[in-house]
């Protein structure tokens, strides 16, 4: 089986590697990697993005772990539409985290119009940090918590969110 899934990776986190394990679980896995025009596209807020070489070379030594643990291929290609690699014919699954649903389901639309089978779309839920909130990149650069969702010694805690 083939798996795509797709993202910026900056840091990388708990959250990247639970989308990591299910992909690998599932066959051989292409990462779809933000360009560095991409990027700063794909952020709910304004942000510092490492530039792709970098985010590459820590995504690729994240991936071979994975890779020897569940005796699978692995490629990375750059990603310069969010759609991206997900609409090519040969994949089977795509990985997406619950706010990338949509997403999945557009692919799936471009897939259709261009007479493909759809994929069949793998949400991961999300990864809880020590607070409760989920792990992210973001809250990581902010220094809020770690790659592994521990809180940082001088984080402040974050008000408790209000149900709508």
């Amino acid at each position: 089986m083939q798996v795509a899934l797709g993202g910026t990776f900056d840091p990388v986190h708990d959250g990247h590697r639970a989308l990591f394990e299910r992909a690998f679980g599932l066959g051989d896995v292409t990462v779809g990697l933000t360009s560095d025009r991409l990027a700063p596209k794909t952020r709910n807020e304004e942000r510092y993005v490492k530039p792709f070489e970098e985010r590459e070379r820590a995504l690729r030594a994240e991936l071979a772990r994975f890779a020897e643990e569940f005796d699978r291929e692995f490629e990375i290609h750059e990603l310069v539409e969010p759609t991206g690699i997900a609409t090519e014919p040969r994949f089977d699954y795509l990985i997406v985290s619950p706010e990338t649903v949509r997403g999945g389901e557009q692919v799936n639309d471009i897939r259709r119009e261009a007479g493909h089978d759809p994929l069949d779309i793998v949400v991961v839920d999300h990864v809880p940090a020590e607070d409760g909130e989920r792990i992210s990149s973001t809250r990581i650069v902010r220094g809020e918590i770690d790659e592994h969702g521990n809180l940082t010694p001088d984080a402040t805690p974050r008000p408790a969110r209000r149900e709508q």
